[in-house]
């Protein structure tokens, strides 16, 4: 919270016409923590660059991204925006399209050929990071920017992790994936790819790095007894998203069972769908109880995609499927029925969740838990100098929580390389919606994505979800209400009886001459974004 402002004029007033000495409250200006920043797990200052987009300030408002996030071409895909769960705006008429201008600002600066701020001085330190996904990138972008020599090693054809060998093209197309990783690699990352590490310790020591960032990711499809003839197709869904980076389609035949209701699967079933099958999602659960988000079901329903809910996948045979019923108990969780039902199947995918192959760690004594390499709040492994993020490490599985792994980790290795012990920034108090002085926002729908027409849904993978125009991603930066924080709109300015407020410059905001401010509380009442406090001034 910033602290109280007070300044004096010289009008030629007595002091014995001042108010200071019976007011009771004193206007502070604050600074509050916005529910879009507060919520988002790639740390992202949302409202630093909405403000700057808004005016048209592209390249500011890029440049304000890059500081936290080097991929807004893809977070603006990928991301399942909470922010906008959050946002203030939502409890007003509709949220703020936050995840929609972030992809404007991520096209517009590939098609602008934007490259980011230069890099600290060069440091003299090295990084190793293993594996080129969003973590490791995120980690090796941000080590760079502090002056670090960094270098990835992946034992993949291509970098980009998961994000290339585990999303769709239809929602993450690969030309957008390789312009932000060869932006990375103009800034001086040194990527090497085809190179799988199975001793840390020696890779570290052979190119004698100072600390290593662990970011392998979980390329392990988490496997389920299910009994299965000689004849069956069975596969993972990790290994047939793989496959989709090849010449050569899979083999599926026409009438596909995914098993599994979360992210993975829907991407399993409409990929196949987009292979010309018929498939059929089963998930033991109800649909509301699915971990795969509600749109991008719904996205896969508007394709084709058939779904038997409460139901799993007893056993699989030649060219058909043992399905039994389940029914939910009383405290809601789902009991076998023993009622199965066969259907026809020429394949079956399970989509079960991934695990992180840990071999590479054989050698070191990490901590881990239940399969993931436990980190302390600053991402360091149990072994001094060794960090991990990503999914090999506890907590949310996906491209944004990666990304912030990646930052949060490479900000304490910088502390950690130069002897020093990574603090926190605090965080301020938080913006809530009834600070808001919401008479001021008119109502303004939520602009609305384009998408690709139904047709070519289900036999291309073209990108289904379009971007804004810059007209669109103008108006819908400007719905930003700025909570919690000054925008000078002059508001508290033009209503203050006492002309108390002082305006201090374009971007300076503004300073309350106290020895006339009377404590009404007008300018606070009055400020659309809640940037104004009535504390006490007892003295």
């Amino acid at each position: 919270m910033n602290k109280p402002f007070a300044i004096t004029l010289d009008v030629g007033s007595s002091l014995e016409n001042l108010t200071g000495s019976w007011r009771t409250l004193r206007p502070v200006y604050t600074n509050h923590l916005p529910p879009c920043n507060a919520t988002c797990p790639a740390g992202e200052n949302i409202q630093g660059w909405l403000f700057k987009a808004e005016s048209g300030d592209y390249r500011g408002a890029w440049d304000v991204i890059t500081t936290d996030n080097p991929f807004p071409a893809l977070m603006g895909r990928v991301c399942y925006h909470t922010c906008e769960g959050a946002c203030n705006r939502g409890q007003h008429d509709e949220s703020v399209g936050i995840n929609s201008v972030e992809r404007f600002l991520g096209d517009y600066a590939q098609e602008k050929g934007w490259d980011f701020a230069p890099a600290a001085p060069d440091t003299g330190k090295r990084v190793l990071v293993v594996g080129a996904g969003p973590a490791g990138l995120s980690a090796a972008y941000h080590l760079r920017r502090f002056g670090h020599t960094v270098k990835v090693v992946d034992s993949a054809e291509k970098a980009g992790g998961m994000m290339r060998y585990g999303i769709p093209r239809y929602r993450l197309p690969r030309e957008v994936l390789d312009k932000e990783i060869a932006r990375l690699e103009r800034y001086g990352v040194e990527i090497e790819l085809n190179h799988e590490v199975t001793d840390v310790m020696a890779e570290k020591e052979a190119g004698n790095f100072d600390a290593v960032f662990l970011g392998v990711g979980a390329h392990l499809a988490r496997r389920a007894y299910i009994p299965a003839g000689d004849a069956s197709h069975v596969m993972d869904a990790v290994t047939l998203l793989r496959s989709m980076e090849g010449q050569d389609a899979p083999l599926i035949g026409r009438r596909v069972v995914v098993y599994g209701g979360g992210n993975t699967a829907v991407d399993v079933a409409r990929t196949v769908r987009r292979l010309g099958a018929e498939p059929l999602m089963v998930y033991r659960r109800t649909e509301d109880r699915a971990p795969a988000h509600s749109f991008e079901i719904e996205e896969a329903k508007e394709e084709g995609v058939s779904m038997k809910w409460l139901s799993t996948v007893s056993s699989a045979g030649e060219g058909e499927i043992w399905i039994e019923k389940m029914t939910l108990d009383a405290e809601g969780r789902p009991q076998p029925t023993g009622e199965l039902e066969q259907i026809k199947a020429d394949s079956l995918v399970l989509a079960l969740g991934q695990e992180t192959d840990l071999s590479l760690l054989s050698k070191l004594e990490l901590k881990t838990e239940k399969g993931s390499v436990v980190v302390d709040d600053c991402m360091m492994t149990s072994v001094e100098g060794i960090f991990a993020g990503g999914d090999m490490v506890p907590g949310d599985r996906n491209v944004t929580v990666a990304i912030g792994h990646g930052k949060l980790a490479a900000r304490t290795m910088n502390a950690w390389l130069k002897g020093e012990k990574y603090e926190h920034p605090p965080r301020g108090p938080f913006a809530t919606f009834d600070k808001l002085n919401t008479w001021y926002y008119s109502d303004a729908p939520k602009t609305v994505r384009p998408m690709l027409e139904l047709a070519r849904r289900t036999d291309t993978f073209d990108e289904v979800v379009h971007g804004l125009t810059e007209e669109n991603a103008l108006f819908e930066a400007r719905r930003c209400m700025s909570c919690g924080n000054c925008f000078e709109c002059d508001n508290c300015y033009g209503v203050c009886p006492d002309n108390a407020v002082i305006k201090l410059g374009d971007g300076k905001k503004f300073a309350i001459n106290y020895d006339y401010c009377k404590g009404c509380g007008i300018c606070a009442n009055e400020c659309p974004c809640g940037a104004i406090e009535m504390e006490s001034d007892a003295k």
